[in-house]
């Protein structure tokens, strides 16, 4: 039984998540909301001035007047520091974020670049700045309640707010960026987003079964951009050029894999490829991996910290063993499910995307495989190990034990050779869901 997505793919989800991989997105569409909300401010105020001057109650303008000038001070002391305050706390941030990719991983830093609070606190404080500059300039030098055109009380009003709501941001900001300098908050934000992308993208059957119930291969179509990693594929689209065509598309690499100009990366079942005007913007190639539709990208962070945590530099097997819970976390999430293939329908249900992912062996082996190796010189991990593989082997199916077994086996042998003493094998052979608790 083939089973696909949990949900229809909305059509700019990859423009969305592309969106979210960049740092310039947000701040720039902050920049624009601030100057419309300053021509907003301003217009208010304009027809505030007017409305009390056709009424002539010229008192009240002058007590705008002189509330102005109080706050014009403020305003300019805001509009100064801003962008000092502004640089002073992302040059520390970034600090901080390098010392945490040089003891984790580098892929930490997309970390950062994806969270939402880094942008919307960065895009606060330009906008605050940008909004301060321009309320210098409704500023008038004219004091006479009968003469002046604009008096900015609105748009100080809206100052004060932005500053207020900068420095709720900024205890955020601060709070988030220390969580980040930790190991377990940053395992968990990797789980969280490897959970979240295979409950939003769905599972498939197994791949042999999948290809024997497509129509024959009629063709294939080359990737004709740039050398990059598969990052994902526009599914939507691709589902709607099949169906005009009348043909079933399948992916032959898998996100994640590094792809070639020339090499095929579409094959074409079941009728003529279909004009390569159709298919532009369908695949999307960069120069790292995204957590996007790469079911294998959480496992593949979650072991290189681990490697790093047991390299002789580093020697923190503790930060290993953390890993391995949420290796086992996510291996546990899928081992019910099937595996191999995602297909994609179009509204009648007929299959018209075919899109190969890792399988079950394949996920076991990139999660255990180079740490088990690295484990052996080291008893916490190799008995956190003995025991994920003992919960797996609880949970998994009988066809899908042989690869847990298989590893079981292999780091058992590996302490047989490495450790020289009986006692000592026989303590690291031992299953420990804390490794040495």
């Amino acid at each position: 039984m083939h089973i696909s997505g949990p949900r229809r793919p909305r059509a700019l989800s990859p423009l969305r998540e592309h969106l979210r991989d960049t740092f310039w997105f947000a701040p720039t569409a902050g920049l624009a909301c601030a100057a419309l909300l300053w021509w907003a401010a301003s217009t208010l105020d304009l027809k505030l001035i007017a409305a009390l001057q056709r009424a002539h109650a010229y008192a009240a303008v002058g007590e705008l007047v002189s509330i102005a000038e109080d706050t014009k001070t403020i305003v300019t002391t805001i509009s100064s520091a801003m962008m000092t305050f502004i640089g002073v706390v992302f040059s520390i941030s970034l600090v901080a974020v390098q010392m945490a990719s040089g003891q984790l991983t580098p892929r930490v830093v997309r970390i950062f670049i994806r969270s939402r609070i880094s942008k919307i606190t960065l895009t606060v404080f330009l906008a605050t700045f940008l909004f301060s500059l321009l309320v210098l300039t409704s500023y008038e030098s004219e004091t006479d309640a009968r003469q002046v055109t604009s008096v900015p009380v609105v748009q100080s009003l809206l100052t004060m707010v932005l500053v207020a709501l900068s420095l709720i941001l900024f205890i955020a900001y601060v709070s988030a960026t220390l969580r980040l300098m930790q190991v377990g908050p940053v395992v968990d934000r990797i789980t969280r987003e490897t959970l979240r992308m295979l409950a939003r993208q769905g599972t498939g059957g197994e791949v042999g079964e999948e290809r024997a119930s497509l129509p024959p291969e009629a063709d294939r179509v080359a990737h004709a951009g740039r050398a990059g990693v598969l990052l994902d594929v526009h599914v939507a689209r691709l589902v709607r050029v099949a169906r005009r065509q009348g043909v079933v598309l399948r992916l032959i690499p898998r996100i994640g894999d590094f792809v070639l100009p020339g090499t095929p990366v579409l094959a074409v079942h079941g009728g003529a490829p279909p004009p390569r005007w159709a298919l532009r913007y369908t695949v999307s190639v960069g120069v790292e991996r995204t957590f996007h539709q790469d079911l294998g990208l959480g496992l593949r962070q979650l072991s290189d910290i681990a490697l790093r945590a047991l390299s002789p530099a580093v020697n923190d097997p503790t930060t290993a063993v953390q890993c391995l819970d949420r290796i086992v976390q996510i291996l546990a999430a899928v081992v019910r499910r099937p595996l191999g293939t995602v297909v994609h329908r179009d509204r009648r249900g007929v299959v018209r995307l075919v899109q190969n992912v890792p399988g079950w062996t394949d996920l076991v082996d990139l999660g255990l495989t180079e740490v088990r190796a690295a484990a052996v010189h080291s008893p916490q991990v190799s008995r956190r190990i003995l025991a994920g593989i003992d919960d797996l082997l609880l949970l998994a199916p009988e066809h899908r034990q042989v690869p847990l077994r298989r590893h079981r086996t292999l780091l058992l042998q590996a302490v047989e050779r490495t450790v020289p003493a009986a006692a000592d094998r026989r303590f690291a052979s031992y299953p420990d869901r804390q490794g040495i608790g």
